[in-house]
């Protein structure tokens, strides 16, 4: 046994659940937890204090080399690395706290790196599956022209879909053709909206709105059937189901069209930064993730088309 663990070994005796409820106090005192924060600590704190328990130590006897095992052990087990990323970042919080109140006297999670991260590639569709999708909708009954104008309007947009659906009438433009969003963290952008999504919204506003509007209070643009502003969660159902009625096949949600209209920019020639201002992303990091979509397409291209590809 080592001399820190020895030293430790003489501290008052404290089970793994007593540490872990003791330091979420803590957390909930000093900085508020959300309920589900407080499930999540708890959670990876508890799976990490068994296995720790199988090996017949205690979240105070841990030391890097422990660890290290634990994260050799979580590679061999095939976990993801977002999820080891969190339960690294749990852990470093809670030995900190121990080393703060003198319960350990080394932080075990100190230079100890996290997982490299590979940055997914958001799902999208090609310009054709888009087409297919948009025709879908039975536009001669006042739900279906609604559906066709919000699908015209994602994709034409980019638009989040809280965004589309908190769409007000006095946030539309229709002689100059611009929306006004308030997107995240209350920031404000103006968005040009495209001649056919612009024609389907005075079509749906003159023919489908006013059947759908029993109550001519509500300034939401789009309604449900029975009049109330429409839900992100019956639009994603909604989707979803004109999805099968074509026969695509890869997963859909109103967020894919949104990546698709930053997909399908890049892809005509987009500049980066415009996209950025469009898609309303603090962040032009954030956003070049969409070239990568844009390369792997082009090199898609090549390879079926090219005599050499």
């Amino acid at each position: 046994m080592s001399e820190d663990r020895r030293r430790r070994a003489k501290l008052p005796a404290a089970t793994d659940q007593a540490l872990i409820a003791q330091y979420l106090d803590h957390l909930w005192l000093e900085r508020g937890l959300s309920d589900n924060t407080r499930a999540s600590y708890t959670r990876d704190l508890n799976h990490f204090a068994c296995w720790l328990n199988q090996r017949k130590l205690q979240l105070l006897d841990l030391d890097r080399r422990d660890l290290q095992f634990h994260l050799q052990w979580r590679v061999e087990q095939q976990l993801r690395p977002t999820s080891t990323s969190r339960l690294l970042s749990t852990l470093r919080g809670f030995y900190r706290y121990l080393l703060r109140e003198h319960l350990i006297s080394v932080d075990p999670t100190l230079n100890i790196d996290s997982p490299r991260r590979g940055r997914p590639l958001p799902k999208t569709l090609t310009e054709a599956d888009v087409e297919a999708l948009l025709a879908v909708p039975d536009t001669g009954t006042a739900l279906g022209l609604r559906d066709r104008t919000m699908l015209e309007l994602l994709y034409a947009c980019g638009l989040r879909v809280s965004e589309l659906v908190e769409l007000r009438l006095e946030e539309l433009n229709r002689r100059i053709g611009v929306l006004r969003i308030v997107g995240k963290g209350d920031k404000e952008r103006m968005l040009p909206v495209g001649d056919e999504a612009l024609a389907w919204l005075s079509r749906y506003l003159r023919d489908g709105r006013p059947e759908l509007g029993a109550d001519n209070r509500i300034e939401h643009i789009f309604l449900s059937r029975l009049g109330q502003p429409m839900t992100r969660q019956t639009f994603w159902h909604r989707i979803k189901r004109y999805a099968i009625e074509v026969g695509i096949d890869k997963p859909i949600s109103p967020h894919v069209l949104r990546h698709a209209f930053a997909t399908h920019l890049l892809n005509h020639g987009a500049d980066l930064r415009v996209v950025q201002m469009l898609l309303g992303h603090s962040s032009l990091s954030t956003t070049q993730i969409y070239t990568h979509v844009a390369t792997a397409r082009l090199q898609a291209l090549h390879r079926d088309h090219h005599p050499r590809g």
